[in-house]
């Protein structure tokens, strides 16, 4: 994460080397503000905790869920017919 803090607060910076020294794209040092980094760190680390509800929710892929409820019968006999059209044209393994 201090990686990413230092290319966000330090545009010109092109390599870091160890997360402690950085230079630009001539090669040369820049001179790393540890107030700002330290900061943007913060910041970065709220943003992915604000996130981690959404990360935690691991959904089957909704085809899956899909063909189970078209398995299990959850859809109007319109939809039904249609899907049952599709699979007929298209088999698996095909």
């Amino acid at each position: 994460m201090r990686d990413t803090a230092i290319r966000n607060t330090h545009p010109t910076v092109v390599s870091i080397n160890a997360e402690i020294d950085a230079t630009d794209a001539q090669g040369q040092p820049v001179v790393l503000d540890e107030a700002k980094i330290a900061a943007e760190i913060t910041r970065l680390q709220a943003a992915h905790a604000a996130t981690q509800y959404r990360r935690d929710r691991v959904y089957p892929p909704i085809g899956d869920q899909l063909d189970d409820l078209f398995r299990q019968g959850a859809f109007s006999p319109e939809m039904a017919a249609q899907l049952q059209a599709v699979k007929t044209a298209h088999p698996k393994g095909r």
